[in-house]
């Protein structure tokens, strides 16, 4: 019986070292992600009270947050590598 459980442990330990690596790329991802739409939030505040027009200040968040997620979104290539190879170290 105990080799059985040693056999699913050493079994399991690969894939919950994929699952890691997988998971804290998308949490940086993800908080890096947050961190700009933050910016743009607190940057819209901050022409709203600066008496910015309301359609010119949402306009202005559009842009920002679209911004955002242009910028994000070249970085994809880069993580998929990453976890490409990160995946790649656990096989061999």
């Amino acid at each position: 019986m105990q080799e059985v459980q040693r056999c699913i442990e050493r079994c399991h330990a690969p894939l919950a070292r994929a699952q890691a690596i997988v998971t804290a790329e998308l949490e940086h991802f993800q908080d890096r992600l947050s961190r700009c739409s933050l910016q743009c939030s607190d940057q819209a505040k901050d022409a709203l009270d600066s008496g910015g027009s309301e359609p010119r200040v949402r306009g202005q968040l559009d842009a920002c947050l679209a911004t955002c997620g242009e910028q994000h979104l070249r970085l994809v290539p880069a993580m998929a590598k990453k976890m490409r190879d990160g995946l790649a170290s656990i096989q061999q």
